[in-house]
């Protein structure tokens, strides 16, 4: 097979001072032997041990002036892409030879295979693995080739006439003269067009903000409009010259061919993103639709949960306060298993590529939002569990004060002193939650201070004191009425506990406040010491403040402060 290849080459390079057709004759032995390869070429596949339609089958196509006539086979020692150009020669000597008439070409049957004559001159021969390709016979597929020829032929000829090139000049001076008046129009027009579509869009158009913040102004804006209708300008010009480089190089046969590269190299990749687009047009209608659902699915879900928290709709046993989060805990699992119906849809999905990103997006989220879902699950389970809701005041480990939000991830809480503690929801379903709002509207919240009275002083004094104090209290309920514990005989002093009723715990402090100033006053005016923590001995006197040294200075005395 080389030395046959070999042969080939050297007998085309000798011949090349030859007239075309002698070169053609010159080759002729070879096109007996290659016949000969390529129909024994089933045989030497057997002879290998592998089938031939196991084979790969290369194949060329024979084209004259950019025009594809057919396809041909090779084989390794003759590829089907030489035999292709050589074919494609010959046919290109037949038409440059005033001496061919294409109505000479004929069909022959001979021992190499089906012979296309052009009078005694072999253009080709159709052998059986030609014919295998279209799965036809031999004579069939030659009936087919030999009028593709006789048009190749007639058309190369007339497009070289004098007439024809005269033509193509001509036409190719009406594309150039269009082109350029396609630019002078666009560089002419183009600013006053840009103009009235500026003006158009100031008067449409306002600033983009938040409140009073603009993210984007008009003049802003416009330079993206701008730079976009300007993208459109440029490809616009862009597809003009293309067309025009095209049009114009196939006018002429010698640039034909080109002309049909470059056609293919620019549609090969449009086609295949409008195949790409086509294809994928069933599965977006999908999606679009599967969107339209979801939507209108979580807007009527909202809908009615709406009516739930304004008590418009009841619910057995379900809470009105649950009516948001329940919500959105649907939500999102509508929205998840809409996700993962429409994965296989997404155009792309079945990519290694997005797949990886799937992957590495996950691996992200395994890794750094275990708290945050953590602090969700807990943020929905102290809703459901009614721990507290907006408004109410609580304590949650050090934190005391009114619930201002209880959101997915952490509770907001204003303290006393008018702070604002944000405190992660895990933390709070692992804590002591103390409710100061829960009970209230029952019996009331009790409120509750304690004074340590040393045993000389007698009990029912001391509770009658204590009472004294809190009758002295305003904000407290009479009913039902307060009463006094004993809690514990310490070692030194007994340990009374005062109990008042209050119908709200917004200004617990300064009820607090309140009763214990009272308590101090309505002791000291007994002469009845309150013990302190650290006890030695007993002092000589009471320790008491006697009531001229209630208001001294810088204390003012009330203006209705009672005469005791």
């Amino acid at each position: 097979m080389a030395l046959l290849r070999r042969h080939w080459l050297s007998a085309g390079g000798a011949s090349r001072s030859r007239p075309t057709v002698a070169r053609v004759a010159a080759r002729l032995p070879l096109i007996l032997v290659l016949a000969h390869v390529l129909a024994s070429a089933p045989a030497v596949a057997a002879i290998e041990g592998e089938p031939a339609a196991t084979r790969a089958t290369p194949t060329a196509a024979v084209r004259v002036d950019g025009t594809t006539l057919f396809h041909v086979r090779g084989v390794e020692a003759y590829p089907a892409q030489v035999r292709a150009s050589a074919i494609a020669r010959t046919l290109k000597a037949v038409a440059e030879s005033k001496r061919f008439k294409s109505d000479t070409l004929r069909i022959v049957e001979s021992d190499f295979g089906t012979e296309i004559l052009a009078g005694s001159l072999r253009l080709m021969i159709v052998v059986d693995a030609d014919a295998e390709l279209e799965n036809v016979t031999r004579a069939e597929l030659a009936r087919v080739i030999a009028p593709r020829m006789v048009t190749a032929i007639r058309d190369y000829r007339d497009a070289r006439a004098p007439g024809a090139l005269l033509r193509g000049v001509a036409l190719a001076g009406v594309a150039t003269a269009l082109l350029v008046l396609l630019f002078l129009f666009f560089n002419r027009t183009w600013k006053g067009i840009a103009a009235r579509l500026e003006a158009a869009y100031r008067k449409q158009v306002k600033s983009v903000g938040i409140g009073t913040f603009e993210i984007l102004r008009p003049d802003q804006l416009w330079v993206v409009m701008g730079g976009m209708i300007g993208a459109l300008r440029g490809a616009i010009l862009l597809i003009a010259v293309f067309i025009y480089v095209e049009y114009v190089m196939g006018l002429f046969p010698w640039t034909r061919a080109t002309a049909g590269a470059i056609q293919e190299q620019v549609k090969g990749p449009l086609e295949s993103i409008g195949r790409g687009v086509a294809a994928a047009i069933p599965n977006l209608i999908f999606l679009v639709i599967l969107f339209l659902v979801v939507r209108y699915l979580v807007k009527l879900l909202g809908l009615f949960f709406a009516a739930i928290g304004r008590g418009e709709v009841a619910l057995g046993g379900f809470e009105r306060d649950w009516a948001d989060v329940t919500f959105k805990l649907l939500r999102g699992v509508i929205i998840g298993f809409a996700l993962v119906v429409a994965y296989p849809y997404i155009p792309g999905s079945s990519s290694d590529a997005f797949k990886g990103i799937s992957v590495f997006a996950g691996i992200l989220l395994s890794l750094g939002a275990s708290s945050a879902v953590a602090n969700t699950i807990a943020g929905y389970l102290i809703i459901y569990r009614r721990a507290f809701k907006v408004g109410d005041v609580v304590k949650i480990g050090g934190t005391f004060g009114h619930v201002l939000a209880v959101r997915a991830q952490v509770t907001h809480i204003r303290t006393v002193k008018n702070e604002e503690v944000v405190v992660p929801n895990s933390l709070i379903l692992n804590s002591e939650v103390i409710n100061f709002n829960t009970l209230i509207q029952e019996r009331g919240l009790i409120l509750h201070t304690t004074v340590n009275i040393g045993y000389e002083t007698p009990w029912r004094q001391v509770e009658g004191m204590l009472l004294a104090a809190a009758q002295r209290t305003e904000g407290l309920l009479t009913e039902p009425p307060p009463f006094v514990l004993v809690k514990e005989l310490g070692t030194f002093a007994i340990l009374y506990e005062l109990n008042v009723y209050s119908s709200t715990c917004g200004g617990m402090a300064l009820l607090y406040s309140a009763m214990h100033r009272n308590v101090l006053d309505v002791f000291n005016e007994h002469g009845v010491q309150i013990m302190t923590p650290a006890y030695e001995g007993d002092p000589e006197s009471p320790k008491v403040v006697p009531r001229a040294r209630w208001n001294l200075p810088p204390a003012d005395p009330p203006a209705d402060a009672p005469d005791r």
